[in-house]
This record gives C-alpha cells, sequence and structure tokens, in this order.
C-alpha cells in the first residue's frame, strides 16, 4: 500500500494520540471515579497505581512528551494486568477478556521502541 508511504509518520502520530487519550480514559475512571467509576473489588492501592500509571502515562504518551518512556511503563503495567486479572480466568484472551490488555502492551511496547515521532513535545523540543 505504497500510496500511504507519504501518510506513514501521520498516521502512526494519530494512532500515538488516540491510544494515549484512550489510556488515559482508564486513569479519569479510576483516580476521579469518571465513566462509571472504578472497578469493583480492586484493593485501594493498586488502584491508584495502575490509575496514575493510566492517566500520566496516557497523557505522556498523547502529548508527545518522554513518550517513549512513558510507552515502556504503561505496557509493562498491562503485562501486569494482564498475568494478574486475565489469565487467572482462562488460557485464551477471547475467554478471559484480556484482549484489550494484551493490545495496549504491544502497541505501547511499539511507541517506546519507535519513539514519539510526529507531533510531539520531544520532537520540538530537539
Amino acid at each position: 500500500m505504497g500510496f500511504l508511504r507519504p501518510w506513514e509518520g501521520t498516521i502512526y502520530a494519530v494512532m500515538r494520540i488516540l491510544v494515549g487519550l484512550l489510556f488515559m480514559q482508564h486513569g479519569l475512571q479510576k483516580i476521579l471515579g469518571l465513566f462509571g467509576g472504578a472497578p469493583a473489588g480492586m484493593p485501594a492501592p493498586l488502584l491508584y497505581l495502575s490509575g496514575t500509571i493510566e492517566l500520566a502515562g496516557g497523557l505522556l504518551v498523547a502529548i508527545g512528551f518522554q513518550a517513549a518512556l512513558a510507552a515502556f511503563i504503561c505496557s509493562g503495567e498491562m503485562a501486569v494486568a494482564y498475568f494478574m486479572v486475565h489469565a487467572p480466568k482462562d488460557f485464551f484472551p477471547i475467554q478471559n477478556h484480556g484482549e484489550l490488555a494484551i493490545v495496549y502492551c504491544w502497541v505501547f511496547l511499539f511507541i517506546a521502541g519507535r519513539g514519539p515521532g510526529r507531533f510531539s513535545v520531544d520532537r520540538e523540543r530537539r
């Protein structure tokens, strides 16, 4: 699909921004009780730690400030979330509802490896 080649950097930047904003909503849910409130039964220390990573990490990824480091931390959080919460329920992600955690984990790892790209604070600072 060579016709998309000129748009590669812009498409990546839009993906980074959207993923960061979507992830940030999970933090807003846990920290501020928005979007239906925090998940029931989650211990408070874990709730606030994960919520802080999701809120701050999502924001940093979205604006592209220290995006590689923030994405790496977010990726790790999602790996932990998958193995702590989802994997014990069932082997298959479609059955244990862990698909989103896996997708976030790998997209954030990709962002950590590729860097912030266009439309980012990090790029403007250089």
